[in-house]
């Protein structure tokens, strides 16, 4: 693996000049390829991408498509009119094959909606996965752990900002956008190489970099915001890839992360990061999580994507890493099992953990399994999530049937029961975007949900509730609160506004 040495800065920005002028971004290479022939580079295939470039070959665009998207070899004289060969070959982005030249890293357009970036890994990190023998300082590029991250993660504006172990500095890249400062740290110095690359050819100049293992390059700082895509992966045949192993055993690097984060942390400050937990033969994984997080003193949110067993997980990174196609396979995997079973691992949970240094006495810890489709980004409503258990803790149940509620934006609601029944059998919320849950309610709370508009208290509504139903206003009263809270907790009614005006005395008699 040759190492990546263009760091002048006035070679970094010719080879920026180039890929603008060739218009080799996120919509340049929909517009080349067309959205079937990019729709099947998501999953590994590229032979139509090629096809797709055949009519323009020579053109600068296409010939970046062929290096550094699909990773295949272009004739020297077409490179030469792309890019600045003599220093991307000198750079080691890219090496001489006869006529052809072929491409030594992955340069991949990403970023956002005004936004056009480059980010740089190695070879085979986003088609077909990792293409032949890969070595212990890999650099893994942009893949579905790295924008799920990217899409949970809270975007409010913050002073300093840490991608903890960044790879090829994705989250940095992000984060640049609403940090005064980013510091993005690795243990792998060929990471470090490539972010820089990476930060160069996006324009972006407020992250940092250090070198070191977990939290160790910023003992005794702060930040507003910690994020990290860590080496979760549970290896019991040992390490042997930066960029998934840490080496510590079983689950052991995602549970210190979490210890740790704490001293990090700003008052206010997040951290989150993707994680992996054991299922442990006659513990509870939820009893697991909790036991990590009662000592940190932080507000926490966990949420379960995936289980795996353990033979769907060790086949799962065997082939990540190339293992499949080696004489060593079979080996390999049954020493992963036998770890797996001596260490009464049953199942391999995967989700993401975000906790908030909030100081509270009683920190709020919610824990929960949710396998279902969500909608990304869901930073907005991670904030928000942290925002409402604030409010719910801090409003008793009189309190909450004062406040006027809003239903949430793009809830339906659904009913189920036998054809021409009088009534339903059940009667469901759901939501079409964040989280979209679902959640059962009865009469009461579907009556009040459909009436929430923001301008009448909950308690009014429960008034009006009782009396179509004949029921005791008071008994309602103090049934409903139980269930209010859960719509509000997750996020089927709103409060209002921090700062809005409550409805004036006759908004509520309309």
């Amino acid at each position: 693996m040759v190492r990546v040495t263009m760091n002048d800065t006035s070679q970094v920005a010719r080879l920026r000049e180039a890929l603008i002028a060739a218009d080799y971004t996120v919509d340049g290479c929909l517009d080349a390829l067309g959205p079937q022939a990019y729709a099947a580079l998501s999953r590994g295939e590229t032979v139509p991408a090629l096809r797709a470039l055949r009519a323009d070959a020579a053109s600068p665009r296409a010939v970046l498509i062929r290096l550094f998207l699909l990773q295949t070899s272009a004739p020297e004289a077409h490179v030469r009119r792309a890019l600045p060969l003599a220093e991307a070959l000198a750079g080691g982005l890219l090496e001489q094959d006869g006529e052809d030249v072929r491409p030594l890293v992955d340069i991949r357009p990403y970023g956002e909606a005004d936004t056009d970036w480059w980010v740089v890994s190695d070879l085979g990190a986003g088609i077909g996965g990792v293409n032949g023998p890969v070595r212990a300082d890999h650099v893994l590029g942009i893949g579905g752990a790295s924008t799920t991250l990217a899409g949970i993660t809270v975007r409010e504006r913050v002073g300093r900002a840490l991608d903890l172990g960044t790879g090829c500095g994705v989250q940095a890249l992000h984060a640049s956008r609403h940090a005064d400062s980013v510091l993005a740290t690795d243990v792998n110095k060929r990471a470090l190489d490539l972010t820089r690359l990476t930060m160069a050819l996006s324009g972006v100049g407020n992250v940092g970099l250090a070198e070191g293992s977990l939290f160790e390059p910023v003992e005794g700082e702060r930040f507003d915001l910690i994020v990290s895509n860590p080496p979760f992966v549970i290896t019991p045949v040992g390490e042997r890839f930066t960029y998934r192993d840490a080496g510590l055993p079983g689950d052991e690097v995602c549970r210190l992360l979490v210890a740790q984060a704490p001293r990090f942390l700003n008052d206010g400050g997040y951290c989150q990061l993707l994680a992996n937990w054991q299922h442990l033969r006659g513990q509870d994984w939820q009893d697991r999580l909790a036991a990590w997080l009662a000592p940190t003193g932080c507000d926490a949110w966990v949420v379960q994507r995936d289980v795996q067993d353990p033979a769907q997980y060790a086949e799962l990174w065997l082939r990540d890493s190339g293992d499949h196609r080696g004489a060593a396979y079979a080996e390999r995997y049954d020493a992963w099992l036998s770890a797996f079973e001596r260490d009464g691992v049953e199942g391999i949970g995967f989700g993401w953990i975000t906790l908030r240094a909030s100081g509270a006495d009683t920190p709020n810890v919610h824990i929960e399994d949710w396998p279902h489709a969500i909608e990304q980004p869901l930073g907005s409503e991670v904030h928000a999530w942290f925002g409402r258990q604030d409010r719910l803790a801090g409003t008793d149940d009189d309190g909450l049937l004062d406040v006027p509620f809003r239903l949430a934006d793009h809830v339906i609601q659904e009913q189920t029961g036998a054809p021409g029944a009088e009534d339903p059998e059940a009667v469901v919320l759901r939501q079409r975007r964040g989280m979209c849950r679902a959640d059962r309610v009865d009469t009461v709370g579907a009556a009040l949900a459909g009436a929430s508009d923001g301008r009448l208290p909950a308690g009014v509504i429960v008034d009006a509730i009782a009396e179509l139903l004949e029921e005791d206003p008071a008994r309602l009263r103090d049934a409903v609160p139980g269930e209010l809270r859960g719509l509000v907790a997750d996020g089927f009614l709103l409060f209002p506004e921090v700062g809005e005006a409550l409805p004036a005395e006759s908004d509520t008699t309309d």
